[in-house]
Formats: structure tokens, C-alpha cells, sequence
């Protein structure tokens, strides 16, 4: 009775051949001859039910046979020759709508955190059956996989530049870059005070800062980044209120707040004076005159008539200060804070 082949495992293959592949059934004894399509492999007889072979060359799908002295089998077991998997190279594609232009094939992104976690797209040819993908000498979580792309979740890696590859039953394919990048820091601000409407420039000082992608403060979007360097970035503060935390986003990630920096930015109100007492003194100046009003906390100057006075902030509501030399006459009065100058309210010199 010929013998009958009822598996081969693995079922693909490489067209290169070498494929180590298992043949079960019955009736072994004796085999003198395996084929794969019309090409014979290498083989070793195990036992009567099972043989190991080396798969030779070929191309498509082919039968795998045995042969004994009492025939050659006759089930249509099959086995694939699958092509060599190919990465593509990230390029340029231009979007009809927008006009702008985005990068396709490859990977996608070609950077990420060295926490890893972040789901990466691989474009290619011939990734069915993706057996393995691997980050260096990580491997990656496979989510996804159709013939012409692969998503996967990245594993963690060191700070580095390592090949991703995608083996399959055809073998594994070319390799193409990635970039783990550190995750960014905040340790200090040029100023951490600012007025509620923003538009101010903020120096935002750190590490690992020259892929910033985004700058936020406390949710809110900084506009006009520049960077400066690894360490230093300017940015047009947003809109805001309260005290926020400023964060720094990179392919590596978004800092966090840490013990031994100050990342932290307070937006205040614009002062604002109601009252001057009194509102009038000598030219000869030296007058103690309380300023009234609000959002007085953090004032920074006084001046009467653009002439810079000495002056103590104290409280929110109130500021106290000496009256420089003035022409007589009536001059105004201005707070200033982070915020901005208050609105001016008038002094009368008196001549002495």
C-alpha cells in the first residue's frame, strides 16, 4: 500500500528553501523519496508515521509527497513557497486636501518613547503571517497584520537608534530605522508669572527638548515654539488662569512635574487702581501715598509721571509709596506687574 501524507507543519516556507518541515501520516517505512512539487528535499525517517525534511527550492504552492517501494502518495497536502517580506522606505506623500505633506510607507512613526507602548505602522509587501517583529533585539506585540502593513505595540528600549524587522514564514525582511528618544524635562522657566490673556514670550529651560512637538500649559497650547536647543525652548504663552503645570511633548513623550525643578507658571489678573491717597503732595516728592485697588500682589514698579518711585506691595489690594520730585501739576500714576500696567490714575504736585 503506498503511503498516505495527512500534515506538513510549518505549511510555509521560504522560496529559498530550508525550511525545517514535519510530515505526518503512515506508511514511512522504507521512503526513498520526498518532494516538494517536482523537486526532491533532504529527509530524515523518524518512524513509520513521521518524517523531517529540509524543503528545497520553489516557487507558489506545491503538493508534498512520499515515496516508498510500494508507491508515492497521492493527498493533496499542500505547501506554500512565501516571498521574502519587504519593508518600504518612509517618503513624502502630499495630501489633495490640505496640500500639506505627510510621510507614508516605512514606519510610521519613526520615533517613540523608550517606554515603548506606542503603536507603531509598518507598510510593506509580503507581511501575511507575520511570525516576528523586532525593535532591535525586542520584540514588538503584534496588533494587526494584512499583507501590505503591520501594526504593533513597541516594545521599551534604551535611549538609541535600533532595526525593525518582520520575519515570516518567507524569511525576515530588510531592515528600517527607529529612534527611541528620552522623554523631555521641565526644570525652569524665564518667568513664572504671566497675564491671564497670554501672549507673552517664556523661556522654558530642560533636556531632551529638541524634538518638542507641543508645549502646554496646564491643557492649554503654547504657539510660536522655537527651539533653541536640547535644553532650551521660547514659546507664546496661551491664554490661562490659576497656577498650571508647563509640559513639553516629543516623540519621547510628555515631562512631568519633578522635585528638583520648577515647572510651574501662574497666570494673574491685570492691576488695577481705584484709589490714590492722597492724591496730591510737594514737588519736592517724599510723600508717603497709598495706592488702592486689586491684582496688586506682585507689582514690580510705580512710576508718577514716568518717573520711577520706591514703593512695598502690601497686599493684593494696596501698595505704599514715596512720591519721586515732580513739575507741579497733575501726572499719572501707574501699577505694573507680570501682568501688564495697571490703568493710570492722576497725582497733582503741588509747587513748594
Amino acid at each position: 500500500m503506498a503511503p498516505v501524507v495527512t500534515n506538513v507543519s510549518p505549511a510555509q516556507g521560504a522560496p529559498a528553501g530550508g525550511t525545517s518541515v514535519t510530515i505526518t501520516g503512515s506508511g514511512f517505512t522504507d521512503a526513498t523519496l520526498v518532494r516538494f512539487g517536482p523537486n526532491g528535499a533532504d529527509f530524515v525517517l523518524v518512524s513509520d508515521t513521521q518524517i523531517t525534511a529540509k524543503t528545497p527550492t520553489g516557487t507558489s504552492t506545491v503538493k508534498a509527497t512520499v515515496t516508498t517501494p510500494t508507491g508515492t502518495s497521492t493527498q493533496n497536502v499542500l505547501f506554500t513557497y512565501t516571498s521574502v517580506p519587504a519593508l518600504s522606505s518612509l517618503r513624502p506623500v502630499s495630501d489633495p486636501t490640505s496640500g500639506e505633506n505627510t510621510l507614508s510607507g516605512g514606519l510610521v512613526p519613526t520615533s517613540g518613547p523608550t517606554s515603548g507602548g506606542n503603536t507603531v505602522t509598518i507598510n510593506g509587501t509580503n507581511l501575511s503571517g507575520a511570525i516576528l517583529v523586532k525593535f532591535g533585539n525586542n520584540s514588538a506585540t503584534i496588533l494587526t497584520n494584512t499583507p501590505t502593513q503591520i501594526t504593533v505595540s513597541a516594545p521599551a528600549g534604551p535611549p538609541s537608534s535600533v532595526s525593525v524587522t518582520v520575519t515570516t514564514a518567507g524569511g525576515t525582511s530588510n531592515p528600517l530605522p527607529y529612534f527611541y528618544i528620552a522623554a523631555p524635562t521641565v526644570n525652569e522657566l524665564s518667568t513664572h508669572l504671566g497675564p491671564a490673556t497670554g501672549g507673552n514670550t517664556v523661556t522654558v529651560l530642560g533636556a531632551n527638548l529638541t524634538l518638542t512637538s507641543a508645549v502646554s500649559f496646564g491643557g492649554n497650547q503654547a504657539t510660536t515654539i522655537n527651539v533653541v536647543s536640547d535644553s532650551q525652548l521660547t514659546v507664546t504663552a496661551p491664554a490661562g488662569s490659576g497656577t498650571v503645570t508647563v509640559t513639553v511633548t516629543t516623540p519621547g513623550g510628555t515631562s512631568t512635574a519633578t522635585t528638583t525643578g520648577n515647572p510651574h507658571y501662574t497666570y494673574l489678573g491685570a492691576p488695577v487702581l481705584t484709589s490714590l491717597t492722597p492724591s496730591n503732595g510737594s514737588d519736592l516728592g517724599g510723600d508717603a501715598i497709598v495706592l488702592g485697588g486689586s491684582n496688586l500682589t506682585f507689582t514690580d514698579a510705580v512710576t508718577f509721571g514716568g518717573l520711577p518711585a520706591s514703593f512695598s506691595a502690601i497686599s493684593d489690594t494696596q501698595v505704599v509709596a514715596t512720591s519721586p520730585g515732580g513739575t507741579p501739576g497733575t501726572v499719572n500714576v501707574v501699577a505694573h506687574t507680570p501682568a501688564g500696567n495697571s490703568n493710570a490714575l492722576p497725582y497733582v504736585y503741588a509747587p513748594s
